[in-house]
């Protein structure tokens, strides 16, 4: 019996293992920290709708969403103001559907350029956004428009210099905020959030809790001041929980996780909300040992869970039921690849050759440029190019085989990024569809330029064999001694799986990310926000500012490493 149940074991973990991650790998616990930390994940709210709001402030308050750059019934919405989602507008929504639930909405379409989205406006509004987090702590940009937060060393100094309790008045943003297990339906609920805050009896943990929640009060209305945005926070000892909760309360609000509420909230919690359980591992849960909730999971031992899902990730499940994760903030402003892609749905599909290296080329400059950029900014080089794509034969409706994703080392150079994005489809072409000459259609178009690194200093700059400033096919062109051009063209096939429009979002550098780096190093502290308004307060205040995921479905590589794309939650 017990060497069936291994292999069934076996079974369901290799069942698991194609989508249970984001990554498409099986987690893996990792060490937990010897000390309690103070993350927060901060997510701006509808980020789309508030970026084309400032920048005309008339949307204010009106029914508003953004659709991506696609004609087709209206375009497809990818963010709904929260006054449009009151009569019903979804995301899931078509411009012309949103119009028949909603007529007065006002559907803003991104901006174009190459016959394409460009979301540049969005990505550098983010910027902003994180130019202003990261002052206070370790700062992880996880999309567009989400980021982590490790506050541990800023909570442990507001504990040692002005820890709430002695002080006689607390951040009134941070009164407001919602503590799990706390009651929220009184009337004097923020004197007891005030009072949770204040407490001279609270154990350690919960006293840093609590300085996290006033500096993340204080960031979001420095935010807000600054940039006009309102985001949302969630504030716990780790970045699962903190993630978890952030959405919980939307807009303009924060939650925080207390450690003695873990259990209870994680109890009822569905497995498929969990990160890395949205997928093939969740369903296993669900179909192999019958777990729906968080909660199920804590009826099953590590060892049985290992014999289900191997040993690493057996105590991943182990610990994720316990709300335990070690998982930490990663120090990083940048991304960890570029990515440029464009769907063709419908009659719009690419059924010839000439039309797909038509697209190839505006989306290999696009590439090229985003590359350079971040090579002259951040001194960052790009080692491997991938194509990914979808396609589907004619008279054949039911084929469940998939465009292979290629990869090769990537030769800087806009004319030499196209060449080569061209002989990774037609590698990938021919093993999809072998060499017949029968009919297919491409509905999706993507290139990725990841295996990004540092260049390492106190070496020659490798900057010295660029050949103009432009990004033209005919510059940006590295000597054959800095680059892999030499190398043979060789295609290396990758298992792929399609992502969201926000998940390459943030796949860009940007000239605001380049200023942002090039001050990351200044003091981290935080400038005292004047006044003690909350957020709403400020809006219902402020004046008309003066201030001045493209429909794109790209393809997550399973792969480890630095060429991975950021997930996200539109929120």
């Amino acid at each position: 019996i017990e060497k069936g149940e291994r292999k069934r074991g076996a079974r369901a973990a290799e069942s698991a293992g194609g989508g249970g991650g984001e990554r498409g790998a099986m987690p893996v616990a990792r060490p937990e920290p010897q000390e309690p930390r103070v993350i927060a994940h901060l997510d701006l709210d509808c980020f789309y709708v508030q970026v084309e709001q400032r920048r005309n402030p008339a949307l204010r308050g009106q029914p508003t969403a953004v659709v991506q750059y696609n004609d087709w019934k209206g375009g497809g919405l990818i963010a709904v103001s929260y006054e449009a989602r009151k009569f019903g507008v979804k995301r899931s929504m078509r411009g012309d559907e949103a119009k028949n639930v909603c007529p007065g909405i006002n559907l803003v379409q991104v901006p174009v350029s190459r016959d394409k989205a460009d979301l540049n406006v969005y990505r550098n509004a983010g910027s902003e956004v994180v130019a202003i987090l990261s002052t206070k702590g370790k700062c992880e940009r996880a999309s567009i428009d989400e980021v982590y937060l490790d506050l541990t060393d800023a909570a442990k100094e507001m504990l040692l210099e002005s820890p709430p309790e002695s002080s006689e008045f607390t951040f009134e943003e941070a009164t407001k905020s919602n503590i799990l297990d706390l009651p929220s339906d009184v009337g004097d609920r923020e004197e007891n959030v005030k009072a949770w805050l204040c407490r001279a009896d609270a154990n350690y943990q919960d006293k840093l809790l609590a300085c996290g929640a006033v500096l993340v009060a204080q960031l979001r209305v420095k935010v807000l001041e600054e940039t006009q945005f309102t985001c949302s926070a969630g504030i716990a000892h780790n970045k699962m929980l903190a993630k978890l909760v952030s959405g919980m309360h939307k807009p303009a609000q924060q939650t925080v996780v207390p450690s003695s509420s873990v259990q209870d909230f994680l109890a009822s919690l569905p497995v498929k909300k969990m990160k890395q359980l949205g997928g093939k591992l969740g369903s296993s849960l669900q179909d192999d040992l019958g777990v729906k909730t968080v909660g199920d999971l804590l009826g099953f031992t590590e060892e049985k869970l290992q014999e289900y899902y191997g040993v690493n990730t057996g105590t991943w499940l182990w610990k994720t039921a316990r709300g335990f994760s070690g998982e930490e903030v990663e120090d990083r402003l940048l991304p960890k690849s570029h990515g440029c892609g464009k769907t063709f749905p419908g009659p719009k599909a690419l059924k010839n050759h000439s039309s797909v290296k038509s697209w190839l080329d505006k989306l290999c400059e696009e590439l090229s440029e985003r590359i350079q950029s971040d090579l002259s900014c951040n001194k960052r080089v790009a080692q491997t190019l991938t194509l990914h794509a979808r396609a589907s034969k004619e008279n054949e409706c039911n084929s469940m085989k998939k465009f292979p994703s290629k990869s090769c080392p990537l030769r800087y150079g806009t004319g030499k990024i196209q060449e080569d994005a061209m002989k990774l489809f037609e590698s990938g072409l021919h093993d999809f569809w072998g060499s017949r000459s029968a009919r297919w259609s491409i509905t999706s178009l993507s290139v990725t330029a990841s295996k990004i690194f540092d260049i390492p200093s106190g070496t020659n700059s490798i900057l010295k064999y660029i050949k103009g400033p432009s990004s033209n096919a005919s510059t940006a062109i590295l000597d054959s001694s800095s680059t892999p051009e030499l190398t043979p063209f060789v295609v290396h096939e990758e298992q792929c799986e399609p992502s969201s429009i926000k998940e390459e979002c943030d796949n860009s550098i940007s000239a605001t990310q380049c200023r942002l780096i090039e001050g990351k190093g200044a003091p981290k502290k935080l400038s005292k926000v004047q006044g003690t308004g909350s957020i709403l307060k400020f809006l219902s205040q402020s004046q008309p500012a003066q201030h001045e995921k493209r429909n794109f479905d790209g393809l997550i590589c399973s792969h480890q490493g630095p060429g991975e794309f950021f997930r996200s939650k539109r929120g």
